[in-house]
């Protein structure tokens, strides 16, 4: 490798890191994901900061937590002051583009990128704004997505994935034949295996005759939940409701259909990547965004705190790296000091809150030693609830809600809430000193509601009259097959089968 490296980050949605062979699972097929595995670093506890799409992508983009930014929910403007990634290496040298979601509301959809290669799949303005003191009735998660599980030959998630390949590998092609001598940072960012648990026959077929794995933990009644999954049952109008073996096992298997899928698409990426000869100075990061309940307690998506939610894969793969497992603690704000450290940058303006997580690796792997955080400020709840990980131990806390503690050395299946069990008083009293010292939850909700009411009366606004948008490169009239808001979500997510 000579000089700065180039940068490929590629970034899939809601591939919980249990899914994936490098995570321990049996019957996973995503060869191109297993090579970047063996030949890379397998950061073995990743997790999200935001159980949620564009909140997760907000507090990666920033190494800042979502309440620090003022970004709560996937309707909550991300501001065009607050330096990204994308920033600071642009700042230092590199040409930057994205091809894919990245889900950046507001005005400003470029954060620092030179190129956006595709639109994005969701809208940019505020039709998904939450309202703390009204919820009403939602439409963006639905049962239909467990029981119309199976084979799709096309979709718009399908549409979008391949567009997104297709820029992302001529616009490698394009950087190996332009004069621009400035090494790349280029974000590939996919929209699968998020649901509709939908995948192509060729996806499908792989999985035939295989053993699919069911959840571990069965449907839980509401008496047995928390308060939190209680709302978000209710959100997704799946409470009590108990799907059949089948459909549970449909949904699955047409999940592993789509990594499988993706998989596909990524060494289309990666071929392009060696086809150029950039691939001998390129590193390769591959993540997620939040990950996947699937069914265990009965709970499917995402926005709780339980592992399969919560837990994301996180490979480093390129020149100079030696293949190794990391058990230390690590999280998607970790990404940023990463980039910058690759990249030679070494100050900004901002208190970044994760560290460069090549520091962690060549060391031996000692245990684990440090703490993160993660909050949930968006819908289907009352209040801000917050998530501490250190050690063993796994604490939830909501003033709505009460607490969680999970042991999950001796619990990995979060069964047992030792908040109930005698004993582990300090424990608790430890953690809840650690979450008022981070977070100022009585001034954070305000803010929230603030904004809330703020960005409602907005959208209201923006209905009437001509209409605006603020999607990359779009007019408001222009007709597109990507969800803007103008209809139910569900009915567009499942009207192109």
């Amino acid at each position: 490798m000579t000089g700065r490296p180039n940068i490929l980050f590629i970034q899939v949605d809601q591939l919980t890191a249990f899914a994936l062979r490098a995570y321990g699972d049996r019957i996973c097929h995503a060869p191109t994901l297993d090579r970047l595995a063996e030949s890379g670093v397998v950061f073995e506890n990743a997790y999200c900061n935001f159980p949620l799409c564009a909140p997760s992508r907000f507090s990666m983009a920033t190494g800042q937590l979502c309440s620090n930014v003022g970004a709560y929910d996937n309707a909550a403007e991300f501001s065009a002051e607050i330096p990204t990634y994308a920033h600071y290496l642009r700042a230092a040298g590199y040409q930057t583009a994205l091809s894919g979601k990245m889900h950046f509301i507001g005005p400003d959809q470029f954060h620092g990128f030179e190129k956006r290669l595709t639109a994005d799949l969701y809208p940019a303005d505020f039709a998904w704004v939450p309202n703390w003191e009204n919820e009403g009735k939602r439409d963006t998660n639905d049962p239909r997505a467990v029981r119309i599980a199976g084979i799709c030959e096309r979709s718009v998630q399908i549409d979008f994935d391949e567009e997104v390949t297709f820029k992302a590998v001529q616009h490698i092609f394009d950087i190996a034949r332009s004069d621009d001598q400035r090494p790349f940072f280029l974000q590939v960012s996919y929209t699968h295996p998020h649901e509709p648990y939908l995948c192509r026959k060729e996806f499908w077929d792989l999985y035939e005759g295989l053993e699919i794995p069911m959840p571990r933990v069965e449907a839980l009644s509401e008496n047995e939940h928390d308060p939190h999954s209680v709302r978000l049952l209710k959100d997704f109008g799946m409470l009590n409701i108990r799907f059949s073996d089948e459909d549970v096992s449909r949904a699955i298997r047409a999940y592993y259909g789509s990594i499988s899928y993706i998989d596909s698409l990524v060494a289309r990426v990666l071929d392009a990547l060696q086809a150029t000869g950039a691939g001998e100075n390129t590193q390769i990061i591959f993540t997620s965004d939040h990950g996947e309940m699937l069914g265990e307690r009965g709970m499917w998506f995402k926005k709780h705190f339980f592992e399969k939610s919560l837990r994301v894969p996180l490979i480093l793969s390129g020149p100079g790296i030696v293949p190794q497992r990391v058990r230390e603690l690590v999280s998607l704000v970790d990404l940023l000091p990463t980039f910058n450290g690759f990249a030679g940058v070494t100050a900004g303006t901002e208190p970044l809150e994760g560290l460069d997580l090549t520091t962690l690796i060549d060391r031996g792997d000692p245990s684990a030693e440090r703490t993160v955080y993660a909050e949930y400020l968006a819908e289907a709840t009352t209040a801000p609830i917050f998530m501490v990980r250190r050690g063993p131990y796994k604490f939830i806390s909501s003033s709505h809600d009460g607490v969680l503690l999970f042991d999950l050395v001796a619990d990995p299946e979060e069964r047992t809430n030792l908040a109930h069990r005698a004993g582990h008083e300090d424990l608790i009293a430890r953690f809840s000193e650690d979450v008022k010292a981070k977070w100022d939850e009585e001034t954070l909700a305000r803010d929230i509601v603030l904004s809330q009411r703020r960005r409602a009366l907005v959208r209201e606004a923006m209905a009437s009259g001509t209409p605006q948008r603020w999607n990359h490169g779009e007019s408001g009239t222009d007709k597109v097959i990507w969800y803007r808001g103008e209809q139910g979500y569900n009915e567009w997510a499942f009207d192109y089968l």
